[in-house]
């Protein structure tokens, strides 16, 4: 189920805490919180991430929160199961780097990390949920 949307606070200390991460490993990110409607509430786009980074991590995090699960479900689907028509799905982004954010068992937003690998953006949003990954 949705909770209450996130808060400009916590919303605000995800992208911080991502933020560090990826300044720890090296890798220019860009890093967007989406509500639990999908609507933007905080974003970064680190010294040298690329442009395209922006809209992608905006988009992995909608997609997080709208289905309520990590982007890599859709990505692994694509490419190991052959369910290829999820790329036809409306605001389904089928790369890692998209995670919902999740309290007392409800999903109130969404955490997306765009700019290097799939691998990359997954560990930096992992680590900002303060998930082991």
């Amino acid at each position: 189920p949705y909770g209450a949307p996130i808060s400009l606070e916590k919303a605000q200390g995800l992208v911080q805490t991502a933020v560090a991460e990826a300044k720890k490993r090296g890798w220019s990110l860009s890093i967007a919180v989406v509500d639990s409607g999908a609507t933007p509430v905080a974003f970064a786009r680190m010294d040298g991430a690329n442009l395209a980074s922006a809209q992608i991590a905006g988009e992995k995090a909608a997609t997080a929160a709208k289905f309520r699960r990590p982007t890599k479900v859709f990505e692994d689907a694509i490419q190991k199961k052959g369910f290829n028509y999820l790329v036809t799905l409306s605001g389904v982004l089928a790369s890692r780097g998209g995670m919902p954010i999740v309290e007392d068992s409800k999903v109130v937003g969404g955490i997306g990390c765009s700019g290097g690998t799939g691998s990359q953006d997954e560990v930096v949003c992992a680590a900002a949920l303060g998930e082991a990954n």
